[in-house]
């Protein structure tokens, strides 16, 4: 299962933006180029069907603009992986999540069922769609939305109505607010608005450690969820919780008790990236090495979301995303521990990133210019972020003209490259790596500073667009000569690492 996500409340970042990050990652073995498009109302279908599950539906005629990182090759669907409408509203695409048998065998997912045999025949049956899935969510739902909890909303009634075939974790964010829903087998849903101060990690494990179902019957005003879930979770005997326990209340249970996975897997594959990830943003929280239950890289107890021990900034966000156990045995380029511990664990920053979106809504800044969707393609521990403001009609082409043809004119396979001539000989790359991040985050810093002020200065709202359209392009390029100048160095340096080399020269 792929995908790391982080979450920032809004009073938890520096400047005062709720931040939804996720890494679309492939599966082992795979690699999805990607690129950047603007979808304008017109060009969004009145009439969708899925891929995967081949299944159709009519859409509501009047959706609004908006970005997405679908793949560069159709072939398997879109795979919008995340964007920001038009209403400055954010949504990330499916972290794929665990579950068990349980919850699976009560609300089984809702796969494709092929035709068998030929029509007119007594052997025939006709094919029976499958749900939806991470392929089709964002462009079902973002275009129609204008608040986060419109989202979970709206993405609910799909799932009770429609079904998916997998488990789904997807976050929604305006200005004010983070909602973060869970998928409960191949109908139901639960959705927790994430803590203001707090911010949350997700490793493809079902996360949310507590849920008030009276809070989500009634007001809602942290908790969602279908509405049928209590007798489901009555019925089904899912609540875990111990009868005359501390924590024994009808309204208030363990949702990752009740419906997730504790598996040898997840203690290798899922756990230790949140282990790491709330080690480095709460350095001095616990003693994150002694191994004890609740701060240990298997430990089934770590909390869906703390309280940071200071402000996190997009750097921080970029930066735990791209992160392989740094400062531990468990580091792959890293000379101590063992072979074995080296590769115990599944690092965040994996070879396998698609894309990478961190999605901010500044409730400081004019509408206008409030949204920009950070990105970066491949590796995170070797790649950069391009901020990109979203109210415009056409992404920059250094992001968006990615094909399947290997080409420096497109930031995915330049970074690609980068990372697979880097990874061999990461400590004699890793200065020339690290001086390009620095650099290239303080140029993006830079220009959208100086957008800002024009959006401010524009004589009409109706100017800013063609604004920021110009702004995205010129950091774009800025951005890419530096990326085409780090190729050649790393080019450069690994061609003078290669095994066949020999000291001796010509005279």
């Amino acid at each position: 299962m792929p995908c790391t996500t982080l979450l920032v409340g809004r009073d938890a970042s520096a400047d005062g933006s709720p931040l939804v990050a996720r890494t679309e990652d492939s599966s082992n073995g795979t690699f999805d180029p990607k690129r950047v498009v603007v979808v304008r109302p017109a060009d969004q279908p009145r009439t969708y069907t899925s891929v995967i599950g081949r299944r159709t539906i009519q859409l509501p005629g009047d959706p609004l603009r908006y970005t997405a990182i679908p793949n560069a090759l159709p072939d398997e669907g879109i795979w919008a992986c995340a964007g920001i409408n038009a209403a400055n509203v954010a949504m990330s695409a499916t972290e794929t999540i665990t579950s068990n048998p349980r919850v699976l065998g009560a609300d089984p997912l809702v796969e494709l069922v092929p035709a068998v045999g030929e029509p007119g025949t007594s052997e025939h049956r006709p094919e029976q769609p499958g749900g939806f899935g991470e392929e089709d969510f964002v462009t079902l739902v973002l275009p129609y939305i204008r608040s986060a909890r419109e989202g979970v909303e709206r993405l609910g009634a799909l799932l009770a109505e429609h079904g998916t075939y997998e488990m789904n974790g997807i976050a929604f964010s305006d200005e004010q607010d983070i909602w973060w829903l869970e998928t409960v087998g191949g109908h139901h849903w639960i959705a927790r608005r994430v803590p203001e101060d707090h911010y949350v990690t997700m490793p493809n494990q079902l996360g949310i450690d507590s849920f008030d179902l009276d809070d989500a019957e009634g007001p809602g005003r942290d908790h969602l969820a279908s509405p049928d879930l209590r007798e489901f979770v009555r019925e089904h005997h899912l609540d875990l919780t111990l009868p005359g326990s501390p924590a024994a209340d009808a309204a208030v249970f363990n949702p990752r008790e009740a419906f997730g996975s504790h598996s040898a897997h997840d203690h290798v594959y899922n756990t230790p990236r949140a282990w790491f990830m709330q080690r480095t943003l709460n350095p001095h929280g616990e003693d994150w090495d002694s191994g004890r239950p609740g701060a240990s890289p298997d430990s089934d107890d770590l909390p869906w979301s703390r309280r940071p021990e200071r402000r996190l900034t997009i750097e921080d966000v970029k930066d735990v995303l791209s992160s392989h156990y740094q400062g531990t045995v468990f580091d792959p380029y890293s000379s101590h521990g063992t072979e074995a511990e080296r590769r115990a664990f599944r690092p965040i920053g994996i070879n396998r990133h698609n894309a990478l979106a961190i999605l901010q809504i500044r409730p400081d800044n004019p509408e206008p210019s409030r949204a920009l969707q950070w990105i970066s393609y491949a590796s995170n521990p070797f790649n950069t972020l391009i901020p990109m403001f979203t109210n415009v009609e056409e992404a920059p082409a250094y992001l968006a003209t990615t094909t399947g043809t290997v080409s420096t004119d497109s930031f995915y396979w330049a970074s690609r490259m980068i990372a697979a001539l880097a990874d061999a000989h990461f400590a004699e790359t890793i200065p020339l790596i690290e001086s390009y991040q620095l650099s290239t985050l303080a140029l993006g810093r830079a220009a959208v500073h100086a957008a800002d002020a024009a959006a401010t200065g524009a004589g009409s709202a109706k100017d800013v667009p063609e604004l920021l359209a110009a702004a995205n392009t010129r950091i774009a390029e800025q951005i890419r000569e530096a990326t085409d100048a780090l190729l050649g160095s790393v080019l450069f340096t690994a061609s003078n690492r290669m095994t066949n080399r020999f000291s001796l020269s010509d005279q």
